[in-house]
């Protein structure tokens, strides 16, 4: 007889980034089981492919979510995209008042053991994604911005007759550190010389929450198809 699969702790933790090149530089969103970092046992050195920005919209569409249909869900990658260098794989569903994590794939290394599978208490595991998504104790001035930045873009109604779209949100952790703007065509948003690049430089002289708002005024009151840096 099948032993039951005990029920273990999930949680979330927010890691800034070190490296300045780094592909994602929003902060990594790491899952931890019953206290252990995931990711360090089973992919070493490896990058979470979640981030803070993924947290940014509705919750149901967050890389942990737990739907009742099986959905496979790329955890980590080694700083490039997986089907090119190899990353770690799981399914999340759920079940009744429990939420799996099964199906584990490690294509970095499939010498590495993955667990066979994992159980966690739905209401808690749902608890802690809440808990991770209002969390902003861990950010540093330029993710703060970056993160006021997005919403703020989003919220906006592009301008009458406009041509482009927000492609991309990006903290640059230079000194002074900023946050990169992209827009693109609405059609084909990365054409070649047509995108539109704007900088927000967050040097701690002005309130953040007033700096991102004059800032996107100036980027809605340009002309669309004007300006556009190569």
């Amino acid at each position: 007889m099948d032993r039951p699969v005990p029920i273990s702790t999930f949680g979330l933790r927010f890691v800034i980034p070190q490296d300045p090149y780094a592909i994602e530089q929003w902060a990594e969103v790491r899952p931890f089981v019953d206290g252990r970092d995931l990711l360090a046992e089973i992919h070493p050195g490896g990058t979470s492919s979640c981030s803070s920005r993924h947290l940014l919209g509705p919750a149901a569409n967050w890389p942990f979510a737990a739907p009742n249909e099986p959905r496979r869900v790329e955890l980590s990658n080694n700083d490039c995209v997986t089907d090119c260098c190899g990353g770690t794989f799981v399914t999340i569903r759920r079940q009744g008042d429990r939420v799996l994590w099964t199906s584990w794939e490690n294509t970095h290394d499939t010498r590495v053991p993955v667990p066979a599978e994992v159980h966690f208490d739905a209401a808690r595991y749902d608890a802690e994604l809440t808990r991770a998504g209002a969390d902003t104790s861990w950010e540093e001035p330029v993710d703060t911005a970056a993160r006021l930045l997005a919403g703020e873009l989003a919220d906006q109604a592009s301008p009458k007759g406009a041509d482009r779209t927000v492609i991309a949100v990006t903290p640059e952790r230079t000194e002074p550190a900023r946050v990169t703007v992209r827009l693109g065509r609405r059609d084909v948003p990365w054409t070649p010389g047509e995108v539109m690049v704007r900088e927000l430089l967050v040097t701690g002289q002005q309130p953040l929450g007033e700096l991102v708002r004059q800032f996107v005024l100036r980027i809605m009151a340009e002309a669309p198809a004007t300006d556009v840096i190569p």
